[in-house]
């Protein structure tokens, strides 16, 4: 008798815990940004501002192309499929205006005229999109100190690369806590 009981606790222990996790909603991190499904930041109000109807987080832009105009620079996208970072984080793009297009910052192979050639079909020149793997939209950005180290390497190369030539001001390109916030506001986060 006391062993139905214990086992029946333990089912309904299982069971309300089943139910309780499948009713908490994930908060969407990122969106796929077409048309190589790039993803997008949705946590960060400086490229997904809040709309003003609904308060949900709505991306600067619907696509990003080798002409599109960026609103802001950098601009941070992630790559599903990139080199894997040591602790499981994948490599984060930052992307830059030129006169020539858009380029980007990547830690392993420096500023590069974007898309990197991976993601263009070699015969056609088409856009290839990136298949997302399961929960990408909840993928981890990198870690706080990569990120900074990030953003102070990149802002340096496309100031040394373009930016002095065309004038740009240093200080209107955004920086780690434009994007993250400041440090003690996000030691409180679960990243």
């Amino acid at each position: 008798m006391m062993r139905k009981k214990c086992l029946l606790l333990i089912l309904t222990l299982i069971l309300a815990w089943a139910f309780m996790g499948a009713s908490v909603v994930q908060a969407q991190d990122w969106v796929a940004m077409p048309p190589y499904n790039l993803l997008w930041p949705l946590w960060s109000p400086v490229y997904s501002p809040p709309d003003p109807l609904t308060g949900l987080p709505t991306p600067l832009l619907s696509e990003v192309t080798s002409s599109t105009i960026l609103p802001v620079q950098p601009t941070y996208l992630f790559n599903p499929n990139g080199f894997e970072l040591p602790m499981g984080y994948v490599n984060p793009w930052l992307l830059y205006n030129t006169p020539g297009g858009v380029v980007y910052y990547d830690v392993f192979f420096g500023l590069n005229p974007f898309p990197p050639p991976d993601l263009l079909d070699p015969i056609s020149g088409a856009p290839v999109p990136i298949p997302l793997p399961l929960g990408w939209s909840i993928l981890k950005p990198p870690p706080l100190s990569l990120a900074l180290y990030l953003f102070e390497l990149s802002n340096q190369y496309y100031l040394l690369g373009y930016g002095n030539a065309l004038g740009v001001d240093p200080f209107s390109l955004l920086t780690y806590y434009d994007v993250y916030g400041t440090p003690g506001v996000l030691a409180a986060t679960s990243w």
